[in-house]
C-alpha cells in the first residue's frame, strides 16, 4: 500500500525531543489480555436538553455501542478507552460491519476489543439517536456539529464515567468531531485519528455540494415543507449527486466501462435512495455550517495522525489544505494514501482494509503500559 506526502521533518525532530516514538524501533506494550465482551447497545438519556442555539426538546437519546472491556488503573479510572465516530447519514452499525471487524476490533487487529473499549455512538440526527423522521421532522431542533460534540462529551464522561480517552478515530464528519474534541478538550485525549477531513471550514465545493442537495429536497413540492408522506424525488436527485462525490474518479474509471454499468449504479443508488429519510439527511448536510477549527489548530495539545486518501473529491489533495494546516499542529503528522481503481474516493472510509495499517501506526504512537 502506497502512502504519501507524509510528514517527515517534524516528525523526525519529535522523535529526538521524545515527544514521538520512532515507527522502527517501537514496541507496544505488554498489557493484560482481556476476554472479548459485547457488542452491547445501550441508550443515554437526556432530559429537557437544549442546544447550543436555545432550542431544546423535551427528551434526547444517544443510542451507543460498547465492544470489548473497561480496564481500570491503579487510580480506578478507566484507560483503554477509543472512542470511534461515523460520517453522515450512517451510524455505528456500519462500524460494526464485519469488514471493520475483521480489518480493526478482532483479536490481533489494531483496534483489538479484547485489549481496547470501545464507544461507537449513534449520533444525535442518526441511527437510532433522536433524529427529525421520529416524529416532529422539520419541527425537531436544529443541531450542530458542536452539539454532536457536546453529547458525545456527555456520553463519555457523565454516561459512562470515563474521565480521559485513550483515542478517537473519527470518519469524514467523524473525523471532523475528532478535531473538535482535540480542541475543546485538550486534555481528555492521548491521540486522535481524523480520517478523511480537514481541519478548516467546509467551504468550495464541499460547501456547493450540501447546498445543491438541500436545495434539490427543498425545491420539491413533495418535500411540503418536511410533511412528506413518500420519499420526495429531490431526495433522489440530491442522492445521485452524492454518490457521484462519495465514490473516486479511478473508481467509476475502472467500473463503468459502458450504459449497462451506469444504469445498474443508477439503480443500485434509487434503491438505496429509498431508504433514506430525507429531513433526516437535510439536517445532517445543514449541521456542518458551524465547523471551523482552523483559528485554534495551534492550541491543540493531544497527539494527531491525520489520514486522507488522494482520490477523495471531498478533500481535494491538489488544494494541499492538510498539508499546509497540519503545520499549525504542535504534535502531528498526516499521510495521503494513493487512490486507485481498487479504492472509493471519499467512501474508502467504509474500507478499513485498505487502511488499517495506519491505524495501527497510529495506536502505536500513543501507546503507553497499561497499569
Amino acid at each position: 500500500m502506497k502512502a504519501k506526502r507524509k510528514r517527515i521533518v517534524p516528525v523526525l525532530i519529535g522523535i529526538v525531543l521524545g515527544i514521538l516514538p520512532s515507527s522502527g524501533g517501537f514496541s507496544q506494550p505488554a498489557a493484560p489480555t482481556m476476554e472479548q465482551a459485547g457488542p452491547h447497545e445501550s441508550d443515554a438519556s437526556f432530559a429537557d436538553y437544549k442546544f447550543r442555539d436555545g432550542e431544546t426538546i423535551p427528551q434526547l437519546r444517544i443510542h451507543y455501542v460498547t465492544l470489548g472491556t473497561a480496564h481500570r488503573n491503579n487510580e480506578g479510572e478507566i484507560d483503554n478507552a477509543v472512542l470511534v465516530l461515523h460520517w453522515t447519514g450512517t451510524d455505528g452499525r456500519d462500524l460494526l460491519s464485519p469488514s471493520y471487524r475483521k480489518a480493526l476490533f478482532d483479536e490481533g487487529r489494531p483496534l483489538d476489543s479484547r485489549r481496547y473499549y470501545l464507544i461507537i455512538p449513534d449520533n444525535v440526527g442518526h441511527g437510532q439517536s433522536s433524529k427529525p423522521s421520529d416524529g416532529l421532522k422539520a419541527r425537531f431542533p436544529n443541531y450542530g456539529y458542536g452539539d454532536i460534540v457536546d453529547l458525545q462529551h456527555k456520553l463519555v464522561m457523565e454516561t459512562l464515567g470515563i474521565k480521559h480517552l485513550h483515542a478517537i478515530l473519527g470518519m469524514s464528519m467523524g473525523g471532523m468531531n475528532a478535531w473538535q474534541w482535540a480542541e475543546a478538550y485538550p486534555t481528555e485525549i492521548d491521540g486522535i485519528m481524523p480520517v478523511v477531513s480537514l481541519p478548516v471550514k467546509v467551504s468550495g465545493r464541499n460547501l456547493l455540494w450540501r447546498r445543491m442537495v438541500i436545495e434539490d429536497i427543498r425545491s420539491d413540492p413533495m418535500w411540503n415543507n418536511g410533511n412528506y408522506t413518500k420519499t420526495p424525488q429531490g431526495l433522489v436527485h440530491g442522492y445521485e449527486l452524492v454518490r457521484l462525490m462519495i465514490d473516486g474518479v479511478p473508481h467509476f474509471q475502472a467500473t463503468l466501462a459502458d450504459t449497462a454499468a451506469v444504469n445498474q449504479f443508477l439503480n443500485q443508488v434509487h434503491h438505496q435512495a429509498d431508504k433514506v429519510d430525507a429531513n433526516d439527511l437535510l439536517y445532517s448536510l445543514k449541521s456542518s455550517t458551524d465547523y471551523d477549527p482552523e483559528p485554534r489548530l495551534s492550541a491543540i495539545q493531544t497527539k494527531v495522525f491525520a489520514l486522507n486518501f488522494s482520490d477523495d473529491e471531498f478533500n481535494p489533495e491538489e488544494l494541499h489544505i492538510l498539508e499546509h494546516q497540519i503545520t499549525k499542529v504542535p504534535r502531528a503528522q498526516f499521510i495521503v494514501q494513493d487512490g486507485s481503481g481498487t479504492s472509493y474516493g471519499h467512501f474508502t472510509m467504509a474500507h478499513p482494509e485498505l487502511w488499517a495499517d495506519h491505524v495501527a501506526d497510529f495506536m502505536r504512537s500513543i501507546a503507553r503500559p497499561i497499569r
